[in-house]
């Protein structure tokens, strides 16, 4: 439909870049109660829930109580939902509503659609993310050890999602295989990457078994964050979830330069 996918281009702040991404910003902040404080709330009830079965029964790291251990996991936990549900929702209604025309037919390069887009997930999982934390604060006392290593681990964990976002909502025609995707990828990958528990306290094979899922190495450095403390080292999780970042940003950006299911 365009020939904009064809070329390469840099994003330019004086073309549809900056309008592209302040309505994918506008899009879940006037609707903000949903996607911002509906998480917050969820994440909250998942915290009072399990600090008042596990508090005092459970301790992962010398010093740190359960309650502490949690909120970095919930915290993660939404921001990667929330950065993955914000441009594969907004892609595929476009499509069904038949106004993703209005993004195919401007000058926008495949380079300035990814941006904007990414742009825009990443803010939102941050929003979440800075709400939990920021509530959690009322309960707990939850001092920053090292900011550089969350904001590092924050910013690429949430555009690791952004890239999955754009590539289900490139991918899904209508919403049950948009919801396919996220029941059996991207909630599994989250429970089962240590949210509510150290890889230590399992058995041997389900221990590798969460080596291979880069969701653990996003949490695990992100908790290295707060607490100085992580089942790997951050270098080696900054690593893989560097690798992968890149790997699907890539990927991502073939499939919006070829105009795959944008152009038909």
């Amino acid at each position: 439909m365009s020939s904009s996918f064809l070329r390469p281009q840099r994003p330019d702040m004086g073309s549809g870049f900056p309008t592209l991404l302040r309505k994918e910003l506008q899009r879940f902040w006037k609707v903000g109660f949903q996607t911002i404080a509906a998480p917050v709330l969820t994440a909250l009830l998942y915290l009072l829930i399990f600090a008042h079965v596990l508090e005092g029964r459970v301790q992962v790291y010398e010093s740190v109580p359960y309650t502490s251990f949690l909120i970095p996991g919930l915290m993660m936990m939404s921001m990667l939902q929330n950065a993955f549900a914000n441009p594969s929702s907004s892609l595929i209604q476009s499509r069904i509503t038949g106004n993703l025309v209005f993004i195919l037919l401007p000058p926008l390069s495949h380079l300035e659609i990814y941006g904007a887009y990414l742009l825009a997930s990443v803010a939102r999982g941050l929003c979440c993310g800075v709400g939990i934390w920021l509530v959690a604060l009322l309960f707990i006392d939850l001092p920053v050890h090292n900011a550089g290593w969350l904001a590092v681990f924050a910013v690429l964990s949430c555009g690791i999602m952004g890239n999955l976002g754009i590539v289900a909502g490139l991918w899904s025609e209508k919403f049950d295989q948009l919801a396919a995707f996220q029941n059996f990828l991207i909630m599994p990958a989250t429970f089962l990457s240590g949210v509510f528990y150290s890889i230590h306290s399992l058995p041997p094979f389900w221990q590798a078994v969460s080596h291979w899922n880069p969701v653990f190495y996003m949490i695990d450095g992100f908790r290295h964050g707060f607490f100085d403390a992580s089942d790997v080292s951050p270098w080696h999780s900054l690593a893989v979830v560097s690798l992968v970042f890149i790997g699907l940003s890539l990927y991502t950006l073939s499939l919006l330069a070829r105009g795959y299911k944008l152009r038909s």
